[in-house]
């Protein structure tokens, strides 16, 4: 039925009946409707008819006698059925004829019309629509429009006739295309064959979408995608579209103008050749599901589609996975169940993908996959993987979590399970296979298999080291031109100092006079970033950079190589230790690139299994050629373990030669067996030994079945190759198990320390906790422990709970993770403005306490760092007196260290970090992973991470502790004019623009919070601007000027780069007033109030300093701080799922927001009803989006009963319960009667009744007048409420914030809620002066002092004025007439009119005549 070319009028409509059929006792006549070409049947007896009959007679006036009459008896005889069916049929025909245009309700109704015929579905969805649109819309739930629907609105909007042609005004057309505009979810369910009674196919129907311009979510099913019209104007807005059982091709969907334009090409992209039609991407799409489609390849539509995240393709036909490579947002694709029979090179498609699904293919190789390396989640199951092998290539994957491989031909080997997990290694735990996770009795099997295969992998390697090993004596028959490879090395000699070196491998980063220098950067630099470390920068270190520095105390880069020593009877090796190449000032750390040679590399661990088994052959043939020599030097019984010798080179071969070579060929296979390395932990190592010396150096730390081995970094170049890693190390100490004194933790999950019998040394170990975890089970299995011996295993908690006094533990420190070894700098320190002021003591506000110590003057003592709920606690630990503690004493440790707390509320990341202003800015930057700056206060701190990835556990968790912190935190506001942190973006969308955050280094500013695909619009941007205007009456500190100066984009960028914290947040309303603490109730002071999807954030004025409970280790004033590329505020945030109620105030002119404890209830004073009004307003409609998101199926629960639940509120005394179940309660009479009641009592017996009724009620200031230090005067607000009765005028101290009480108020406030200071006869009013004569905007109520009634009764004026207000009073006493002046400032322009107009009107009626008002300059 195409109404395109026709007019309604033309459109045949037909009805006959065909036929009856008796069903009981009663005949029903079947009813054939036709109209255009469609046509369907229906069923009705006749009791129908009549029913039809009585209501057209009623509403349309239908002759009565057209329906033919009833019929007592033989109604169901043939012959009357037969008569009565032809007419009842010329009966609906009459009525047809009679209706053209728009048939009743009752008889569309009746003929189906609002199933099949486009005018009555139309009309019925336009009433349903008028009765709960809006309803619908509020709830945000998905709606179903059914093809048919669909069809009919679209040929009615082609139609020329009015939208109403019924005359139905609920039936208008224009309620569903309202509707249409304002929706966001939508569901369109097909079928396929014919619907109901009808000839009607629904996917044959065309439907326009045009109409639909705010959606967000659209699914489509059963439409054949030819019928479908209008869906590229849905790409401004539509984030997420699904279309199942409808197209064969992508293109179809995406591009449906390729039907028109063979040449297209997106738009944004580079065209070399000529095109027909440049074609607009879906720039908000970010998820697309064409699932259950007949879809055979992924053609060039996707170039369309550049974000999408989130792609299903699944149940098509897809035999090749390409053009992929365009969706660079990709991080979910679902290929499931279709034809994929190989996959090769799909890294260079799918680079940043994390979820991949491949079940139900024809995979049977996983060769393709080996490059995946994002990958998070892998599904594989139901393919054609028969062989183990090809586990491999996905068992290198890091991140891989969860892996499906049910249903392949593989599952039936025995064992299945632990032999894939054994392909993953170290990963094993960390795998979830087919679901499950896996178990401890799994792993176990796992390790077995894993040994089995070292074992074999070993062999092989120890053939072809073979030969090496066996020439070892012969190297040793060189005498001093050659040493074992465990202990020496030559360093290459330079012709002239000073010298120049590459970083040495502890990673040192100097520190000189001006600024840190580093011997070498280690880690990929981000080439946005600007570090302030040093004066120069070598711009040629962005790929391998290396930054030279001399050094003042090494003259020689040669490493000395000391002898070895050998205990006499314990199985000890020790190399000793060398003096810490070190400059000025170093500041040693670990360095990235060692973090690829741990467990998962077993050539690394093959190659430390060499050396260990070298140097145990070393050590086993010293020890036999010691017990039998001559010349041994004796220290005590040859069993004391407590001798040892020292020997040089040079007498390598008589120890050699002295061992007998036929015992180490019997004992070889053993001692290859001990020196199988099982864990390999890379570590930061302190050294401390008795005579109180202090070594630095980067270990690593090996641990065998029988064996712990501690291997040092000797040479100063990073290596470059494994071989070259090998070559530089030298083992510091191999000790067996039995001769460990004690291994245990020093500080729970961050520093193990070692102590070895018959050494003075001690060692402590700091690396990640998971891996020092490990190495201690390992290590305290094998150790040989006294009976009853305990170990001593705390927490972390409880580790920091033991510095601090009872009540300054808090109550919440469960997300304490291990402590983060740094070195802390005081900023300031390292800068000095000329060589002449290097001599010169630095002075600095920051305790010693919280900097490291320098040992001998040259090398930082590094500190331990942990992050609570509330605190950034720093541990500073005296390591030289650690050690020379008993292991078995119970406060080791807190006899040696010293714990300082710094509010995390105080403590912010640098700002300036993402600065590029040219005349501060140091252009040097050294290692990006490790250093971070810190604002503590107003101080700058420089933290250096000696672990590579503790920066960024720290930058994690101090964002979410920052974030979930109760109290009023510091914020720093960029200042964008001098601090250009945002970058032009060369692409036309201001959208993107807006989004764009590339100028900050990405592990510096603040994560990138996700965003609605609508936001913010040009009409929010435009309605925040006029938001942020500041009332004149309110004092700024410069911060909140600068805030008051933003405009435009400008705004909602701030907002996000220094206010936002909350994922998906989106700024929706600003407002500024004035707010009082409930903690504070006497300090009243300027905030602007942030109202977003999330949170409402108060930015509060400098006055804020003085309200936090946490007091600042060192005092300091915002207004101290002299930096100008950003300014230091305030802000206290209260998360909108945290909000209990809303007190409104009398009138609108304040209201209070009351949170969870006594912190979280803050009065806001905007003295304008308009203000609170339309705040309120905005925070109920942010509130009502806090309800879930609606799933794309429709719910199945009854929509009334959920509506009426969940989405509307009710009022109960005054009290509205808001669907969040958020209160917001308004004042009763009860409140405006206790007012009332106060100014009747203070007015006495004098007047009438009718003069208590309260007229006016406004939050002003009274003016006064202070003498300040120049010539003129200042001027001073007083807050106070006014009240206007019909004959007086009164002024009252108000208590704004402690009314109501509270829920955990235990006690009423020390100060009523209302005070009267001061009261006014209307009839003694002499004059209004208005003008800026006294303060700008103010009213001058002049009144006359004469002798009357005393308003105040019993109270004298006296006992609420100070001196000068007794003065003011009784200033006119001396001249001929005495008057007493009020000057008052109403904030709001429309109150200050109201109260002028009822003053008026009440001295009109009180004098007769008119008020006088004069105009001052």
């Amino acid at each position: 039925m195409d109404c395109t070319a026709f007019h309604e009028q033309t459109v045949e409509r037909n009805v006959c009946i065909v036929g009856s059929e008796l069903v009981e006792n009663y005949t029903v006549y079947i009813i054939e409707v036709k109209v255009g070409d469609h046509r369907w049947t229906i069923k009705h007896r006749y009791s129908d008819f009549h029913d039809l009959h009585e209501k057209l007679t009623s509403e349309k006036k239908i002759d009565k006698h057209l329906l033919p009459p009833k019929k007592i008896i033989g109604k169901n005889s043939k012959s009357l059925v037969e008569k009565r069916q032809k007419e009842l049929e010329v009966y609906l025909q009459t009525l047809l004829g009679r209706f053209p245009v728009a048939a009743p309700k009752v008889l569309s109704i009746f003929l189906h019309f609002h199933f099949y015929e486009i005018n009555g579905i139309a009309a019925t969805l336009a009433e349903d629509l008028f009765h709960r649109g809006e309803q619908l819309l509020v709830a945000g739930e998905v709606f179903l429009l059914r093809p048919l629907q669909l069809y009919a609105i679209t040929q009615q909007l082609k139609l020329a006739k009015p939208t109403c042609a019924n005359g139905d005004a609920k039936a208008d057309l224009g309620h569903i295309l309202d509707f249409a505009c304002r929706l966001k979810y939508l569901k369109i369910p097909g079928t396929k064959g014919v619907v109901g009674t009808s000839n009607i196919e629904e996917h044959s129907l065309p439907f326009d979408l045009s109409f639909f311009k705010s959606l967000l979510q659209i699914e489509i099913t059963d439409c054949s995608s030819a019928q479908i019209k209008g869906l590229p104007s849905l790409k401004p807005t539509l984030a997420t579209l699904s279309i199942h059982l409808s197209t064969a091709s992508m293109k179809e969907i995406l591009v449906p103008e390729s039907a028109e334009f063979a040449q297209w090409e997106p738009e944004g992209v580079d065209i070399d050749c000529p095109v027909t039609a440049i074609i607009p991407t879906w720039k908000m799409l970010t998820t697309l599901d064409m699932s259950r489609n007949y879809i055979c390849s992924i053609d060039e539509s996707v170039k369309l589609i550049p974000e999408v995240e989130f792609l299903d393709l699944s149940h098509n036909e897809l035999s090749l996975v390409e053009n992929l490579q365009h969706l660079y947002n990709l991080v979910h694709l679902d290929l499931s169940f279709n034809k994929l029979t190989v996959l090769e090179g799909v890294h260079t498609k799918l680079g940043n993908i994390k979820t991949l699904n491949l079940a139900g293919n024809q995979l049977e190789t996983l060769s393709g996959l080996s490059k995946l390396y994002s990958l998070v989640n892998l599904d594989l199951s139901s393919n054609r993987l028969a062989q183990l092998d090809e586990i491999k290539h996905i068992g290198t994957l890091p991140c891989l979590e969860k892996l499906s491989l049910a249903n392949n031909p593989m599952c039936i080997i025995p064992d299945y399970r632990t032999k894939v997990l054994a392909q993953f290694w170290d990963r094993a735990s960390e795998v979830c296979l087919d679901g499950t996770v896996t178990t401890e009795k799994e792993l176990d099997t796992v390790e077995v298999l894993k040994a089995i295969q070292k074992a074999k992998e070993v062999k092989d390697r120890m053939a072809n080291n073979e030969k090496k090993i066996s020439d070892v004596p012969k190297h040793a028959e060189g005498g001093s031109k050659s040493s074992s490879s465990s202990c020496s090395l030559a360093a290459p000699l330079s012709s002239s100092p000073p010298l120049s070196h590459f970083a040495s491998s502890s990673q040192e980063i100097a520190c000189k006079d001006e600024a840190f220098v580093t011997k070498e950067i280690l880690t990929h630099v981000d080439s946005t970033l600007t570090q302030r470390c040093c004066n120069k920068y070598n711009m040629s270190c962005e790929e391998t950079p290396q930054v030279k520095t001399e050094i003042d105390t090494c003259s020689s880069p040669e490493i000395p190589c000391e002898p070895m020593k050998y205990e006499s009877t314990s199985c000890l090796y020790c190399k000793d230790d060398q003096e810490p190449w070190t400059s000025k000032l170093s500041t040693p750390v670990l360095p990235f690139c060692y973090m690829s040679y741990t467990n998962t590399n077993l050539d690394f661990k093959a190659q430390l299994s060499t050396l260990i088994c070298q140097a145990d052959r070393e050590r086993t043939a010293a020890r036999q050629c010691r017990t039998t020599s001559l010349e041994v030097t004796h220290q005590g019984s040859p069993d004391s373990g407590g001798g040892y010798f020292e020997m040089g080179l040079d007498n390598s071969e008589e120890i050699m030669g002295s061992s007998s070579s036929s015992t180490v060929q019997d004992k070889e296979s053993e001692d290859v067996e001990r020196a199988n390395v099982r864990l390999v932990m890379w570590c930061h190592c302190i050294t401390v030994a008795q005579d109180v010396r202090l070594n630095q150096r980067t270990s690593c730390l090996a641990a065998t079945d029988s064996l712990l081995v501690i291997f040092q970094t000797r040479s100063k170049d990073l290596p470059s190759s494994m071989q070259a890693l090998m070559e530089s190390l030298e083992i510091g100490l191999m000790v067996q198990y039995t001769d460990v004194e004690a291994f245990q933790f020093d500080i729970p999950e961050t520093c193990l320390s070692l102590k070895v019998r018959s050494s003075d040394k001690q060692w402590f170990f700091f690396s990640d906790g998971q891996n020092l975890k490990d190495i201690h089970t390992h290590v305290d299995l094998l150790m040989s422990r006294a009976p009853g011996e305990l170990l001593n295993e705390s927490t972390i908690q409880q580790f920091i709970q033991q510095f601090l006094n009872s009540w300054e533990i808090e109550e919440n420190d469960s997300g304490v993770k291990s402590g983060l070894l740094t070195h802390i700098l005081d900023h300031a320190s390292l800068f000095t403005p000329s060589q002449e002021d290097t001599n010169k003591p630095q002075q600095s506000s920051i305790p010693s306490d919280i900097l490291s110590m320098l040992h001998e003057g040259h090398t930082s003592i590094p500190l331990v760092l942990f992050l609570t709920m509330r605190h950034l606690c720093i541990l500073k630990i005296d390591f030289m007196a650690l050690a020379s503690k008993d292991l078995t004493e119970g406060n080791r440790m807190r006899s040696c260290a010293k714990l300082t707390r710094i509010p995390l509320a105080s403590t912010l990341l640098n700002p300036k970090q993402g600065c590029t202003d040219g005349s501060n800015t140091i252009a040097h930057r050294f290692c990006n992973s490790h250093v971070l700056e810190l604002m503590a206060g107003h101080d700058y701190l420089a933290v250096v991470f000696a672990l590579p990835h503790d920066k960024f556990l720290f930058l994690r968790q101090f964002s979410q502790f920052r974030a979930s912190l109760r109290d009023i935190k510091t914020i720093a506001l960029l200042q964008t004019s001098k601090c250009h942190l945002r970058v032009s973006s060369a692409t036309p969308s201001k959208t993107t623009q807006r989004m764009q955050k590339k100028s900050a280094p990405q592990d510096l500013q603040k994560p990138q919070l996700t965003l609605s695909l609508l936001y913010p619009g040009e009409a929010l941007i435009q309605q925040l601007s006029d938001e942020n205007q500041c009332p004149s009456h309110l004092c700024l500190s410069s911060s909140l000027r600068y805030l008051s100066s933003l405009r435009g984009e400008d705004l909602v960028t701030f907002f996000h780069d220094n206010i936002a914290e909350v994922e998906n947040e989106e700024l929706k309303h600003m407002l500024w007033t004035s707010v009082i603490f409930y903690k504070s109730p006497e300090l009243e002071m300027t905030a602007c109030i942030l109202l977003s999807t999330k949170a409402v954030y108060f930015i509060l004025d400098d006055a804020a300093s003085s309200l936090s409970d946490q007091a600042m280790m060192w005092n300091w004033h915002p207004s101290e701080h002299k930096d100008t590329d950003f300014l230091i505020s305030f802000c206290f945030a209260m998360k909108l799922n945290e909000l209990q109620s809303v007190n409104v105030g009398l009138f609108d002119q304040y209201f209070r927001v009351v949170g969870p404890s006594a912190e979280h209830i803050i009065t806001c004073l905007t003295r304008d009803s308009y203000s609170t009004h339309h705040f309120l307003q905005q925070l109920m409609t942010v509130l009502s989006l806090l309800e879930k998101v609606p799933s794309p199926e429709p719910s199945e629960q009854d929509f009334y009963t959920q509506f009426g639940k969940k989405s509307t509120g009710k009022m109960e005394n005054y009290e509205l319960v808001h669907s969040s179940k958020v209160k917001f309660v308004y004042p009763s009479e009860e409140e405006i009667g206790d007012l009332t009641f106060i100014v009747a009592e203070r007015k006495g017996s004098q007047g009438s009744s009718h003069s208590f009724n309260i007229l006016f009620y406004v939050l002003v200031f009274q003016v006064r007048s202070v003498s300040g230090h120049s010539a003129e005067k200042q001027h001073q607000l007083q807050p106070k409420t006014l009240i206007l009765t019909s004959t007086d005028i009164f002024l009252l101290d108000e208590d704004y914030i402690s009314y109501p009480l509270p829920e955990f108020a235990k006690e009423p406030p020390q100060r009523d809620k209302y005070c009267l200071t001061d009261a006014r006869r209307i009839r003694d009013l002499d004059r209004v002066l208005m003008g800026y004569q006294t303060y700008p905007q103010a009213l001058t109520l002049v009144f006359d002092d004469v002798p009357g009634p005393d308003l105040l009764c019993h109270l004298t004026m006296d006992h609420f004025a100070d001196e000068q207000e007794r003065g003011e009073r009784m200033q006119g006493n001396s001249g001929a007439e005495s008057e007493v002046q009020w000057c008052i400032f109403v904030p709001s322009a429309e109150s200050r009119e109201r109260l002028i107009s009822l003053l008026a009107r009440q001295w009109e009626a009180l004098c007769s005549r008119e008020l006088p008002v004069e105009l001052t300059g």
